[in-house]
């Protein structure tokens, strides 16, 4: 299979970039240039048809992924259906299955089927939790189990994979010695660790990585190579681990060109503000400028709840400083499984966060929306804020909550509105004159 990548680098321009190049706004050379370095990555299944691809990368817009997937305490595929329906009419820009309970290739195929942008998975989760059902532990999982998953997920259309292949047992042997606060907070990396110590041998998606790069050319899935070692508090992090974990992926995006495999990096995970911006530039730096995919980041510990909007924070300044590519969080997670209104803020609070990062990186290719609400708003035109708002709904929901008596203002300012008084004052003025 020709991947996007080995096309980009023969200098021709696929059916994919002219539209990704369409809609960021950019020359398909420039774009191809980047596809052909792996600065920017599209992502589609070479067997996917039914799904709008998506760039992701330098000079790029910042995307949003939305999170779904059943668990063995909350199994109904109809759920996820509607979280996933739901995302995308808030304009997700993709979805990771990471579903954990009940039939998963059922789940995941019916996802796929059902949805139009481009889907992500967690292979380890299926080889691991089937080991666990099937074999009575994790441990025992085999070196094909894994391989097998993620080549059936592959071929079943998946876009890009969640491989935790920078977590090697030196790491976790260290790990054990020194341990962290909150240890290894990735579901994936813990599955992996705690293989690698009952096994005593190294991660096979590390020691065996040739092999994944043949699977993920094959289908041309874009690899997301996975931070099985962020940190899961603010305490962890920037820490020895994840760092030499981010080394080893440095190495690992190399060899993934060399091969025409499009990749991708996924980075932590909770940060305090001040390292949030010091941890994109190094693995802009260490990656040779991948596309960078961030969870949150979470900037503080105490917000249950509120995580959507903890995370919001941490990614408009992760955007900013170069991320290209933010995972939602949503008000239920540390949680619970979030529920469909979960997911709405989710989506919303990411998406606010991802656009206001654009406003600075990518200046009026961003801000014409925000340009349009503030004329309507210096003209009290009501109806071009509501079709300028993210969320149209709630805006209009909450301006109708109170009788106005002044219908063109809103029912905090009433008559005294600072606009129309202006407006009214400027007027008397210029008919006295």
């Amino acid at each position: 299979m020709t991947t996007q990548m080995e096309i980009a680098k023969k200098g021709e321009i696929t059916p994919e970039m002219r539209l990704v190049a369409k809609e960021e706004q950019i020359s398909e050379e420039k774009l191809r240039k980047r596809i052909a370095e792996g600065t920017v990555i599209i992502t589609k299944n070479a067997k996917r048809e039914n799904v709008h691809p998506i760039g992701i990368g330098k000079g790029l817009r910042t995307k949003v992924n939305t999170n779904i997937g059943t668990s063995r305490d909350l199994c109904d595929l109809k759920l996820e259906l509607k979280k996933a329906e739901i995302a995308i009419k808030y304009e997700t820009d993709t979805i990771m299955d990471l579903s954990t309970g009940g039939n998963l290739d059922e789940i995941r195929r019916t996802i796929l089927e059902k949805v139009n942008v481009p889907v992500g998975t967690v292979p380890i989760y299926q080889a691991a939790i089937e080991a666990a059902q099937k074999k009575g532990s994790i441990v025992y999982m085999t070196e094909d189990d894994i391989f097998n998953t993620i080549e059936q997920h592959a071929k079943d259309g998946v876009d890009f994979i969640t491989v935790h292949c920078g977590i090697t047992k030196k790491i976790v042997k260290r790990i054990a010695k020194h341990p962290r606060l909150m240890g290894i907070v990735s579901r994936g990396g813990t599955f992996l660790a705690v293989w690698m110590l009952y096994n005593k041998k190294e991660n096979p998606l590390y020691s065996n990585y040739d092999y994944l790069l043949e699977i993920a050319k094959e289908y041309d899935v874009t690899l997301s190579l996975g931070d099985a070692l962020r940190p899961g508090c603010i305490f962890d992090s920037t820490d020895w681990a994840q760092i030499q974990e981010l080394l080893t992926i440095g190495e690992l995006v190399e060899r993934a060109r060399e091969r025409n495999v499009q990749a991708m990096v996924e980075g932590p995970g909770h940060l305090p503000l001040n390292h949030i911006e010091a941890n994109v530039q190094l693995e802009k730096a260490i990656c040779k400028d991948a596309p960078f995919y961030v969870l949150g980041p979470i900037v503080t510990e105490i917000a249950p709840g509120y995580d959507h909007i903890v995370s919001a924070i941490g990614g408009a300044i992760a955007g900013m400083a170069g991320a290209d590519f933010l995972c939602y969080l949503t008000p239920a997670e540390h949680l619970a499984l979030p529920t469909v209104e979960d997911v709405k803020d989710g989506v919303i609070a990411t998406r606010i966060a991802a656009h206001a990062a654009d406003i600075v990186k990518l200046g009026v290719k961003a801000y014409k929306k925000d340009l349009k609400m503030a004329k309507a708003r210096a003209e009290l035109n009501w109806k071009a804020q509501f079709e300028n708002a993210i969320d149209p709904e709630k805006a209009r929901k909450i301006r109708s909550r109170v009788k106005l008596k002044s219908p063109e203002t809103c029912s905090m300012c009433s008559e005294f509105c600072a606009i129309k008084l202006l407006k009214e004052a400027l007027k008397t003025k210029a008919e006295c004159l």
